[in-house]
């Protein structure tokens, strides 16, 4: 299966978004010491601009073309705003989830944890990324898993403190959580200007 194997930092610079958002440090500079004093950018044309937004979305959330593109699609038939709806498909993402109730540390390996089949959503084992949640799905580390430090880690004093939207929810002693309501456009966390992705299909 094909993937972006480039450097999470390059990227995130490349596409001005923050590392933290892939679940990495933020300490980062979106500067570069070779040529300091060198010429700015030249000004982006309209396309560029769409390009980048369409880019940004599909890193975020490890989605290739071919998906991305039947994400818009049947957002384009849905009802509610094309960009809005296409948002909230991705967000609702299996590894995504995964990553935002903090049952892994970065989203890369959330989707390698839930392929590797360390997940079950209500009960069944789920090894597909991209299958979409529904509300009162239930997702949760299976037991022959629990006793993987990637996954102890997550328990007891020193676990990390995770903050996680409000369409979730998750007991920090229970290596499991619920999805309470869709996700709404509000609880993506990232700058980003759908309506420049719906021009770029739009064209």
């Amino acid at each position: 299966m094909a993937k972006n194997t480039q450097p999470i930092v390059k990227r995130c610079r490349q596409l001005d978004i923050s590392p933290a958002v892939m679940g990495y440090s933020a300490k980062w500079k979106n500067t570069s010491k070779r040529n300091p004093k060198g010429q700015a950018r030249r000004k982006q044309s309209e396309y560029a601009i769409q390009l980048n937004e369409k880019q940004k979305v599909k890193f975020i959330y490890g989605v290739l073309e071919n998906q991305f593109r039947k994400y818009y699609e049947d957002a384009a038939k849905a009802k509610g705003i094309t960009g809005e709806v296409l948002l909230t498909t991705c967000e609702r993402r299996l590894d995504n989830v995964v990553f935002r109730l903090g049952l892994a540390m970065t989203r890369r390996e959330a989707r390698q944890a839930v392929s590797h089949g360390h997940f079950t959503v209500n009960g069944q084992r789920v090894t597909i990324p991209s299958y979409l949640i529904k509300v009162g799905d239930v997702i949760e580390v299976r037991e022959k898993s629990r006793s993987s430090e990637m996954f102890k880690r997550l328990l007891g004093e020193d676990a990390p403190v995770v903050s996680f939207p409000e369409w979730l929810d998750r007991d920090k002693n229970e290596l499991k959580g619920t999805v309470v309501r869709m996700p709404s456009r509000e609880d993506i966390d990232f700058p980003v200007e759908e309506h420049l992705i719906v021009e770029l299909y739009s064209k």
